[in-house]
């Protein structure tokens, strides 16, 4: 008996495959990596977080504690928390306004200071006369603290504000100087014997292999020079006035209002944080992820 193939079968077969194809995965199965992923990195930090503000509303609950608990922070600078915006007058303020002000000063020194440093890194780097003539110079005036050059600029500036700007500058430029100086002397023999081959002149040099090559270690500089910018401007804002961040911290100081100090602190952290991310993805995406070896 001839042995017959049931097409219709087949063709069924083929259909309940291609449903199960085209079946929708529900959303928890498809990304449940990245679910997990994010948990990991939140839950840690959030539980942490929760175990520090027990603690301290423990120690310092007392009626006698020299420090406010997170509930009285609370109860009396709520309003700084929930309105960082508002506006009542040259002094009275919100903090995000603060925070703006020294933003645009930590703007101003730190793109000179970048400028400057990755120039003067480059030239230090790609020539060994001026490393051995400058680098300890640099190494010695790294170590200069920053408010060590305030009263040094307000005597040449006479004027707060540029005075200000000087020190971010003078605080970031040491950084960016020394990373990108060690960035141009590690650049590969062989990027350099391509450069000679195809005869590119100084400049060319510059923007298409000494720069590339050297950007890990470039932003490695500007990440620390951020940071160091913006505790630098805190600390000058305590002594050159104005409406900055800095200076509403000496004022609270002045008029015994703690809890403003730690609201203050939390915005100084937090806006600290996002100026080291945007510089790290900034160079991450300058690099594609290059690691500075």
């Amino acid at each position: 008996m001839p042995v017959t193939h049931d097409d219709r079968a087949g063709v069924c077969d083929l259909e309940i495959e291609e449903a199960f194809r085209r079946r929708r995965t529900p959303l928890l199965i498809k990304y449940r990596d990245h679910i997990g992923g994010f948990f990991a990195a939140v839950v840690p930090p959030l539980v942490t977080l929760v175990l520090l503000l027990l603690a301290w509303e423990l120690l310092c609950a007392r009626p006698t504690s020299a420090l406010p608990s997170p509930s009285r922070i609370w109860s009396e600078a709520n309003e700084l928390m929930l309105h960082p915006f508002y506006e009542a007058g040259s002094q009275d303020m919100g903090l995000g306004w603060r925070v703006l002000t020294s933003l645009r000063r930590v703007a101003v020194g730190f793109g000179l200071a970048s400028v400057a440093g990755v120039l003067l890194g480059a030239f230090v780097g790609q020539s060994k006369w001026a490393t051995r003539g400058l680098d300890p110079i640099f190494q010695l005036l790294r170590t200069v603290p920053p408010l060590a050059w305030l009263p040094i600029s307000l005597a040449a500036f006479r004027d707060s504000q540029p005075s200000a700007i000087f020190v971010i500058f003078i605080t970031a430029l040491w950084p960016i100087v020394i990373n990108s100086a060690v960035g141009v002397r590690n650049i590969p023999q062989d990027y350099r014997n391509v450069a000679a081959v195809l005869r590119l002149n100084q400049v060319e040099f510059f923007y298409k292999i000494m720069i590339p090559a050297a950007a890990p270690y470039i932003f490695s500089g500007l990440r620390i020079g951020v940071g160091l910018s913006w505790l630098a401007i805190v600390a000058a804002e305590m002594l050159t006035g104005g409406v900055g961040i800095g200076f509403f911290i000496w004022d609270a100081w002045n008029s015994s209002r703690l809890p403003d100090i730690f609201v203050a602190l939390v915005y100084i952290g937090v806006t600290g944080f996002l100026l080291d991310r945007l510089v790290a993805l900034i160079g991450a995406l300058a690099t594609r992820g290059a690691p500075a070896n």
